[in-house]
C-alpha cells in the first residue's frame, strides 16, 4: 500500500547509458535537473538505483559490453515497471549500426533496446528534444500508475 501511494506522488526515472556520443543522456538530464523543464516540481526524479525506479530511460546503442547489464537493471525494476527507449540509436542503432556492415553484422552492437528488453515508449531524435522525453516518460505513467 505504501509502494502504491508513493508511486502516486512520486515518479522516479532511471537513466541508463548504453553506448553512443551521449547527447540523449545529457537531453534527459536537461529535462529532469535543469531549471528550465524542472521535472522535480512535479515529483518526477533522477534516481540510479533500480530498485527505487518506476520508469527506465535507455539512450544509447545497445553495446554488446552492456547488453547483459541492461537486462540485470530491468530485471532489479519492481512492477509494474516502464521502459523509454529515447533517441535515434537506441531505436535503430543510429550511425553505429552501420559499423561492420560489410560483413553482414554489427560488430560490437546488440542491436536496439527492443532487441533485449521490452519497450513502452520510443522517443525519436537525434537528440531528442527534452520536451519529447518529458512527453515520453507521461505516456509511460498510466502502465505503472495502473499497474
Amino acid at each position: 500500500m505504501l509502494k502504491e501511494l508513493s508511486r502516486k506522488k512520486n515518479i522516479h526515472v532511471m537513466l541508463v547509458y548504453t553506448g553512443g556520443c551521449n547527447g540523449c543522456d545529457i537531453e534527459v538530464v536537461n529535462c529532469v535537473l535543469s531549471p528550465f523543464y524542472d521535472a522535480e516540481q512535479y515529483n518526477v526524479f533522477l534516481t540510479w538505483n533500480p530498485r527505487e525506479a518506476d520508469v527506465l530511460v535507455v539512450t544509447g546503442c545497445v553495446t554488446k559490453a552492456v547488453s547483459a547489464s541492461l537486462k540485470k537493471i530491468y530485471d532489479e525494476i519492481p512492477e509494474p515497471k516502464a521502459v523509454v527507449a529515447a533517441g535515434a540509436c537506441a531505436l535503430m542503432g543510429g550511425v553505429y549500426n552501420n559499423i561492420g556492415a560489410d560483413l553482414g553484422t554489427s560488430t560490437f552492437i546488440d542491436g536496439p533496446v527492443e532487441n533485449i528488453i521490452p519497450v513502452d515508449v520510443k522517443v525519436p531524435g537525434c537528440p531528442p528534444r527534452p520536451e519529447d522525453v518529458i512527453t515520453g516518460i507521461v505516456k509511460a505513467l498510466p502502465k505503472i500508475l495502473n499497474g
